[in-house]
């Protein structure tokens, strides 16, 4: 054994010796000078004897054994030569993990992989598909020249191949070439031309990524393949998503002159790019539930919500709350958030921020406390109401004992300040105070440019501090000299009777000073302001020059210019252009030609239909009645546990119908795979109806062995159909485009089946017809609308809280909690944790001197029905501590106790929440023309009514106003009568109208009417409106 491999083994120790080879004790050598070693040589030693074994048992041994070091980390690279001779091996398990090895190490020991590449090449025509999709990869990985030929050929041959496994593998290979040998890019165009049309889930993504790589500007490509690949999306893996969604993003942007109507960074930014701004605010609420995730991809998902809130604040205003910054935040998180609050902030939560941010000033964080002091400022620009309320809390912040933020309001306040000079000679006077006590330079040269602008004003107190200034020169920062000899220089045109000399002493020790910027401008200065004979015709313009007014400062966020990088992507998220970042192109003034989408298909329907047993069907029924459509759409805004759960199931569905998918690549039959992807797709979307179903199957089973010989016929010429085939079908064709006129172009259950077995759009004409498509296919539409994360009708419009009461109950007291403290108030806000819940947020509070650890939700009991979705554990609040948390409790439609325990590190305590039949309520939007047909049909049992008798006063619309909206989350209706007040609102639950009418009598007296199908709630609503709008 060589030097080497002594290294190695001293390396590698002598531990794993009983792990991966045998005991060796009997060879340990006393006075051997390498006894040491000995085990570890004979290790990787017999591990070459097991592989040289005439026992397949003994090498299946060796080989997992090779395989365990990989897998751990350890370098098996020098037993390339003794894997490498059992490539051959008639055994299909020891040949899986032989390829598993020379896919790891083929491209490191690249001249011993090419004395095996015959039977790479004989491998790629084994009957197992495992082996031929292998022997491609070790093929692909060996990074010689010299086999790009037998590489392409390889290629081509695995791209026509039954397996779509091998066929994805090819995909893979396609890019490897490519980067081996660009020179091959159009025969490499070719193979993907080919490997597009393909119908299979498994090889979509991959392929997909192929053409990103090698010719992503050909989208003539995707012309005929782009509808296809719309419905392959569902199936497709996570990965191959990403990756088809931003590819259709970028065709999408070149062909459609409109908008049209993550897997989910990546379908919130194809909305963003290409949907009308009516439908994007569809992602908001997907994006904050990633919120819950890891820093990392919080911060990529707060990225993209900072980048749209600047265009549109409307999408992400109702999850306000969510923005609020924790304490256990990591800073880059807190200043996204921050940023966010900011361009949220309008007139009417503008309040509710401000009190927020004078939290956020006094975090420990510094970074965070100044950056704060920074949305101050751009909030008092940006509301012109609350400008002078920010500049007054800014100028307290100038008595602060943190110099950082001090120093920082300095510098806002400056900005400030030139926008309205005139009205803030006081401020300007204390700044001039703080300037001996200030020692930050940037704050020092703030107060003396503010000083200098506006020396006139301030004419007593101006040439004082330049007086100060000047005995301090030689010791200030840089940017502090230059804001001096500025000052000098500005005092000396408007006050140069007091202040001519001291500019003139300032002038000759900027004359000295090291740095060559401030020596400049000492030069500059003093040729403008000193008039002398070699002063030049700009010294008698030295007022103008030095006192014009100067423009306002403009603050920005930092991401107004990130909106022309695409969302999602590293170039986004750096705000600077990645290598290999393609641009989204503009949209096309003019159309493209739809009708380059538009595909010619066969179908197969006599093939899929028993002789004499012709299936007969209402042509009048739709696949999907309109009542499940409607059941469909109402269901896709469930809460989100269903929501996870059938996200979950469709995965587990997916992974079967791949795996079937494999299985018939191996023996060539892929109906049994279509069927499987049909079942996922029917089952995971909810929409199968059971007599349909059933009738299928007995169809599919009668018609196994035609459909197995169409399959198989059709997977080994997927590129192109035989003229006799298609004379074949031009009869059942005829057919077929008869009974489409009369059904609209719906499809039959029959139909569906094969087309979710090609996993294509099946266009019924013999002939492309060029029609005015939209840019998604029908079925895509229809999936892409059960996205709608809001169930309602035309009339029922879900709208903002009118008013969200400050009112909290207690959870826990301090004394029954051990010094932990709880209060909940409903924040009237919708719940990210589910539609039919109702939002709760809970502050706790840490009332002792020790540290409260793990608190978290244990037991719960509730009531049959209800739901509870809780907060993740906390682990540690610090004394006197307090965190303010969320929860999502579906209540069912009643004020039944929701009672759970609230527990920490040593105790629990048993805590109930009762909510307020108010806030069971979500507000709705409404005409008065559509409250009264809707209060026509709640007539009659429906309708509870109760006389009211208060003072004239108490029934002045305002006070109406405030009295209901305070007790319940209602909205307020328009009436075109002053005596008669109207609100609307609808259930959370179970969505049922909720209408409260108030009619004015003549008189002290009034009629409180309520109309809902939920006869109790709105008998207790009634019960809880009546004193209050009775009472003074």
């Amino acid at each position: 054994m060589s030097s080497n491999s002594f290294a190695y083994n001293e390396q590698s120790g002598g531990g794993e010796a009983t792990e991966l080879g045998q005991e060796a004790t009997s060879t340990i050598s006393p006075s051997g000078a390498f006894g040491l070693f000995s085990s570890d040589m004979k290790k990787n030693e017999d591990l070459k004897q097991m592989l040289e074994s005439n026992k397949d048992s003994a090498k299946l041994d060796a080989m997992k054994r090779i395989v365990g070091m990989i897998a751990k980390g350890k370098n098996a690279s020098e037993l390339f030569p003794a894997v490498v001779k059992n490539v051959a091996s008639k055994n299909i398990e020891i040949k899986k993990l032989v390829y598993v090895y020379l896919v790891r190490y083929a491209e490191e020991q690249q001249d011993l992989a090419l004395l095996s590449i015959s039977t790479f090449q004989r491998a790629l025509k084994d009957p197992n598909q495992l082996i031929r999709a292998s022997a491609l990869r070790v093929l692909s990985s060996i990074r010689v020249p010299i086999i790009v030929p037998i590489m392409m050929l390889a290629i081509k041959e695995a791209s026509a191949d039954l397996s779509p496994y091998v066929r994805k593998n090819a995909a893979h290979a396609i890019q490897k070439l490519y980067s081996l040998d660009p020179e091959q890019k159009e025969m490499l165009i070719e193979i993907i031309e080919k490997l597009l049309k393909d119908k299979s889930t498994l090889v979509a993504g991959s392929v997909v990524m192929a053409f990103e790589e090698v010719c992503p500007d050909r989208i003539d490509l995707i012309h005929k393949n782009y509808r296809k690949l719309c419905n392959l999306l569902v199936d497709v893996e996570e990965w191959g998503q990403v990756v088809i969604i931003h590819m259709l993003t970028r065709y999408a942007r070149t062909q459609f002159v409109s908008p049209w109507r993550q897997v989910v960074m990546a379908v919130a930014q194809l909305y963003w790019h290409i949907a009308p701004k009516s439908e994007a605010g569809i992602i908001s609420k997907s994006l904050v539930r990633l919120l819950r995730s890891n820093r990392e991809v919080q911060y990529i998902v707060l990225q993209n919500i900072a980048t749209m809130s600047i265009q549109r604040k409307g999408m992400f205003e109702p999850y306000l709350k969510s923005f609020y910054v924790r304490s256990t935040d990591a800073t880059m998180i807190k200043i996204l958030k921050l940023e966010i609050l900011t361009n949220l902030a309008n007139e009417a939560n503008i309040s509710t921020l401000l009190r927020e941010f004078q939290t956020y000033v006094k975090s420990q964080d510094k970074q965070f406390a100044a950056a704060t002091i920074q949305t101050i400022g751009r909030c008092a620009t940006s509301i012109t109401e609350v400008s002078d309320t920010c500049l007054n809390g800014l100028v307290c912040l100038l008595s602060n004992r943190d110099e950082i933020v001090v120093a920082e309001s300095v510098v806002v306040i400056k900005k400030l300040l030139q926008m309205q000079p005139m009205q803030h000679g006081e401020i300007i006077k204390h700044m001039a105070k703080l300037l001996d006590s200030i020692t930050v330079p940037v704050a020092r040269a703030s107060i003396l440019w503010l000083i200098g602008e506006n020396c006139e004003r301030v004419p007593k107190i101006a040439p004082d501090v330049l007086r100060k200034t000047a005995k301090s020169f030689t010791s200030e920062d840089d940017l502090v000299k230059l804001q001096i000899l500025n000052l000098g220089a500005k005092l000396y045109l408007t006050n140069s009777k007091q202040t001519k000399l001291l500019t003139q002493y300032i002038l000759n020790l900027g004359k000295y000073d090291q740095n060559y910027d401030i020596r400049d401008r000492t030069r500059f200065i003093r040729q403008l302001i000193v008039p002398n004979e070699k002063s030049g015709a700009l010294s008698k313009y030295a007022k103008k020059i030095f006192l014009a007014q100067k423009p306002a400062p403009l603050l920005e966020s930092p991401f107004k210019d990130r909106d022309h990088f695409q969302l999602g992507t590293l170039s986004h998220t750096l705000n600077t252009k990645a290598t290999g970042y393609l641009e989204l192109s503009n949209w096309p003034e003019v159309a493209p030609d739809p009708s380059v989408r538009n595909v010619e298909v066969i179908e197969l329907a006599k093939e899929w239909t028993p002789a004499g047993k012709a299936k007969k069907e209402n042509p009048d029924k739709k696949f999907y009645s309109e009542s499940e459509e409607e059941e469909d759409s109402s269901e896709s805004s469930s809460d989100s546990e269903s929501e996870s759960g059938s996200e979950s199931g469709e995965d587990e569905e997916d992974d079967r119908s791949g795996d079937s998918a494999e299985d018939s690549g191996e023996s060539g039959s892929e109906p049994e795979a279509g069927k499987g992807r049909a079942a996922t797709r029917s089952r995971a979307r909810g929409r199968g109806d059971s007599k349909d179903v059933d009738k299928e199957k007995e169809n599919s089973k009668t018609s196994e062995s035609s459909s197995g010989e169409s399959s198989s016929i059709e997977e080994s010429s997927s590129d192109s159909e035989s003229e006799s085939e298609s004379e074949s079908e031009s009869e059942s064709r005829k057919v077929t485009k008869e009974k489409e006129k009369k059904t609209k172009q719906e499809r039959n259950p029959l139909t569906k089946d094969v087309s979710l077995l090609d996993l294509d759009d099946f266009n019924l004409v013999s002939t492309p017809v060029a029609l005015p498509t939209p840019a998604l296919s029908p079925s895509l539409i229809a999936d892409l609308e059960g996205l709608n994360l809001s169930a309602t009708s035309s009339v029922i419009s879900v709208s903002t809280p009118v008013f969200v009461p400050g009112k909290t109950h207690v959870l826990l007291h301090r004394m029954s909690g051990k010094g932990l403290a709880a209060h909940y108030f409903f924040p009237r806000q919708p719940c990210i944790f589910g539609d039919k819940m109702v939002s709760v947020q809970i502050t706790l509070n840490n009332t002792t001197d020790q540290k409260i650890e793990n608190i978290h939700v244990g037991g719960k009991k509730l009531p049959m029905g209800m739901q509870m979705h809780v907060f993740n554990p906390i682990e540690s609040l610090e004394p006197a501590g307090s965190i303010t948390v969320s929860m999502g409790i579906d209540f069912c439609d009643s004020t039944q106790t929701a009672s759970f325990q609230l527990c920490t590190k040593d105790d629990c305590f048993s805590v109930n929440i009762q909510p307020p039949v108010g806030e069971l309520l979500l507000p709705v939007a409404m005409s008065e023309k559509d409250f009264k047909k809707e209060q026509g049909m709640l007539s009659g049992m429906n309708e509870t009514s109760t006389t009211i008798i208060a003072a004239p006063q108490n029934f002045a619309s305002s006070v109406i106003l405030q009295k209901i909206v305070n007790v319940a989350n209602v909205g307020v209706v328009p009436s075109g009568q002053d005596n008669i007040h109207r609100f609307a609102a609808k259930t959370v639950h179970s969505g049922s109208l909720m209408l409260v009418t108030v009619e004015l009598k003549e008189g002290s007296t009034a009629q409180l009417i309520i109309n809902t199908e939920k006869t109790v709630i709105g008998s207790v609503l009634l019960r809880e409106l009546k004193p209050v709008l009775s009472q003074g």
